[in-house]
């Protein structure tokens, strides 16, 4: 009897290497991580690797985009029909839901750290991208709650807040969450 496997498509190999390299990126940063984890994760050769991709560069502007694409999908669900306000506690809390995925929040803070890394070794590419990603996300956010900068940056103020209360490992009943109206924290 044959032996029958199922094949990927290289765009389905393609998408399950933006999957491996946003968990690898987010638990080892950049320069933490090895194109080889990667390839050994998806269970493709690093020469199949860079078939898909030219560069890790490449890869990890396509985890960043994915990081930063689900970020907004999570607010864009969360907020549909809504807005000012409302849009906003809704997408607060709905961010809350998805920085509970340790490798989601993850590749935020390495993306900000990334770019710092390269713009001070003089490789500013990564930080490029970084910041051209995040401004668009703002732009959603505050074209969503209603278009003033004030409030738009007043919104990721808490969310970088919420970064950085969810990395600290702070629980949920600690006594700085109360800050945060309208908001439960993660369990």
């Amino acid at each position: 009897m044959a032996k029958s496997s199922i094949r990927m498509s290289a765009e389905e190999r393609r998408e399950s290497v933006v999957r491996a390299a946003l968990t690898e990126f987010a638990r080892g940063g950049y320069h933490g991580t090895s194109t080889e984890a990667i390839a050994r994760r998806v269970g493709v050769s690093q020469p199949y690797l860079f078939r898909l991709f030219p560069s890790k560069q490449a890869i990890f502007a396509a985890a960043a985009e994915r990081c930063v694409e689900e970020t907004w999908r999570v607010f864009d669900e969360a907020s549909a029909g809504l807005s000012g306000e409302a849009a906003a506690e809704a997408m607060s809390t709905a961010y809350l839901g998805l920085v509970e995925n340790g490798d989601q929040l993850m590749m935020q803070m390495q993306l900000y750290v990334s770019a710092s890394a390269a713009r001070a070794a003089g490789e500013d590419e990564v930080g490029e991208t970084a910041r051209l990603l995040w401004e668009d996300l703002f732009d959603r956010v505050r074209i969503r709650i209603g278009g003033g900068m004030k409030d738009a940056t007043q919104f990721f103020a808490y969310g970088m807040l919420i970064n950085t209360l969810v990395a600290l490992g702070y629980p949920p009943d600690h006594r700085i969450w109360v800050g945060f109206d309208g908001c439960e924290p993660p369990e």
